[in-house]
């Protein structure tokens, strides 16, 4: 398959460089295109009032690997490769492998669904992938399994265009339980300013928090309740896959307020 790469940790991050060349060496047309520092948490930013800088790199990744550093945001990344870098279009876009997890609400902010995402915008189905941990650095299992949904889906492609959002569990591959389909939980923080003083005397904050994992998705989603959630597998050691599309409308939302009237003079 012709494989299109982004992701949010920048173009030196070990993520990238394993899932891109573990795909390479099994024989796929590889393209990296990723920002050229950590742009993590950028959600869907993309830049309007400036320009957009790429340049090719070499030595970083699989011979066969055609990669640019571009200095946007993962969502400039992959427009830019779509519709200038590229040739021809990619059957496939990838983003990650992301150092950390991405699960629940925190997909709304992750510059790792946002590039897959772009994909699905462009027509291209995508897949996000996620270690979940900041500090694990093996990532050949998620790697590894990135190969194996490759060969799925290049046997058996989608069925409709959609986001496979992947959160790989941080443990060897032996003791990884299983893949299974999930459906989004909900992952939020308490969200806690730290106030502090520079040292010139300038007052700035520090956003930290508290992750709140133990929150039920609200009813009324028309979710199956027999799909396990994202957060629930991964604790228990399941590499989890959550489809998910661009659309939010609230399908609910949609029968409840279907009998207000407006009424213009």
């Amino acid at each position: 398959m012709k494989l299109l790469i982004s992701n949010d940790d920048g173009i030196s991050a070990l993520g990238i460089r394993t899932l891109a060349n573990t795909l390479a060496e099994a024989g796929h047309d590889v393209s990296v295109v990723c920002p050229d520092r950590e742009r993590s948490a950028t959600g869907h930013g993309l830049t309007l009032h400036q320009p957009i800088r790429a340049e090719m790199v070499e030595s970083l990744f699989h011979p066969a690997i055609n990669a640019w550093a571009c200095d946007g945001t993962p969502s400039d990344c992959v427009k830019l490769a779509l519709w200038a870098l590229l040739d021809s279009p990619p059957d496939l876009v990838l983003s990650g492998i992301n150092q950390g997890a991405n699960l629940g609400t925190e997909i709304l902010y992750s510059g790792t669904v946002s590039a897959a995402m772009e994909g699905i915008i462009e027509g291209i189905p995508s897949i996000a992938l996620s270690l979940t941990s900041h500090t694990h650095k093996d990532f050949e299992p998620a790697a590894k399994f990135a190969k194996l949904l490759v060969d799925q889906l290049t046997a058996e492609p989608l069925p409709d265009l959609m986001l496979l959002n992947v959160n790989i569990p941080p443990i060897p591959w032996e003791e990884i339980a299983g893949a299974t389909l999930t459906r989004q939980g909900v992952r939020r923080y308490v969200d806690v300013f730290n106030k502090r003083v520079d040292p010139r005397g300038k007052t700035y904050y520090w956003l930290t928090g508290e992750v709140l994992e133990d929150v039920q998705p609200p009813a009324g989603l028309n979710l199956p309740s027999d799909i396990p959630t994202d957060v629930e597998v991964i604790r228990n050691n399941f590499i989890s896959i959550t489809p998910l599309q661009y659309n939010l409308t609230y399908a609910n939302g949609l029968h409840q307020l279907s009998t207000w009237e407006f009424k213009f003079p």
